[in-house]
């Protein structure tokens, strides 16, 4: 009963934070489509300046995070995460098609994703690790 009772909980925040994003960022979305036109999301150059924003704020947080927990598996699957968002990015469209560069940096985002969550799991575990609070 305890069991159902967080589950329950949880998804009532978790609605609760969909409604208030739902309220409050739509009408701003709503507001600043058209200067999104000229953002051109499409274009490969934002697939480069992403890599430019993930691979240090990646590399910084998993290093920090494996130099306390000490699990290099975080490490691999991260790697592979960052190889394969590389790899799409500078050919994978050339390579793959449009659809297997999607599905390529889709892959390589899952990896990071898996390794930065594995990571704060690990951090938080850890009686040693201090850097996450």
């Amino acid at each position: 009963m305890k069991n159902l009772q967080a589950i329950a909980d949880k998804t009532a925040i978790g609605l609760s934070f969909v409604c208030t994003v739902h309220c409050l960022a739509l009408p701003l979305l709503l507001l600043s489509l058209p200067a999104f036109t000229a953002l051109n999301l499409m274009d490969e150059a934002f697939h480069y300046w992403m890599l430019v924003v993930v691979v240090p704020v990646s590399v910084l947080a998993l290093s920090m995070g494996c130099k306390q927990h000490k699990n290099q598996s975080v490490l691999l699957v991260s790697t592979i995460g960052l190889i394969l968002m590389a790899a799409a990015a500078f050919a994978g469209h050339d390579l793959l098609g449009e659809q297997g560069e999607k599905i390529m940096t889709l892959m390589g985002a899952v990896c990071i994703a898996i390794g930065h969550y594995s990571n704060h799991r690990l951090c938080q575990k850890s009686r040693d690790c201090d850097c996450h609070g």
